[in-house]
């Protein structure tokens, strides 16, 4: 369960930081109070329905049955962080918390080693062979 919880959790959490920061346009084609025609980003397509009454040529003066629908939902346009926006607590805890993670990927070869300058001692004969102690 815990293989396909964090996955999820890590793709849902993504699409809701991108869909809270694209603003989005939705726009409706209306006939008789229905709704013909949906699309994001783009306009909708007209029914044929105004065209054909404008073709009857009716000396009735119509409004027209048909009306497109628009609204746009604003996403978040303040998205730049600056290191002046922190205090000075929360700049030497970002400073400290960068600086460990980033020496815990340090190469082994790059890290200082305390005793480089003095050899193991040298051994006169093996203690384990002579007591015949061995860890199993």
């Amino acid at each position: 369960m815990k293989k396909g919880f964090h996955p999820s959790v890590s793709v849902f959490l993504a699409l809701m930081v991108l869909l809270s920061t694209v603003s989005w346009t939705v726009d409706k084609h209306l006939c008789m109070g229905k709704v013909m025609d949906l699309s994001f980003f783009v306009s909708a397509k007209d029914c044929a329905t105004e065209a054909a009454m404008d073709a009857l040529e009716d000396e009735l003066d119509q409004n027209g049955c048909c009306e497109d629908e628009s609204f746009t939902l604003k996403g978040q346009d303040d998205l730049k962080f600056s290191w002046s926006d922190l205090d000075v607590e929360q700049q030497i805890f970002l400073v400290a918390f960068l600086r460990f993670h980033l020496e815990l990927f340090l190469l082994l070869e790059q890290l200082p080693v305390a005793n480089d300058k003095y050899p193991p001692p040298m051994l006169v004969m093996d203690i384990h062979v002579l007591d015949q102690v061995f860890l199993i």
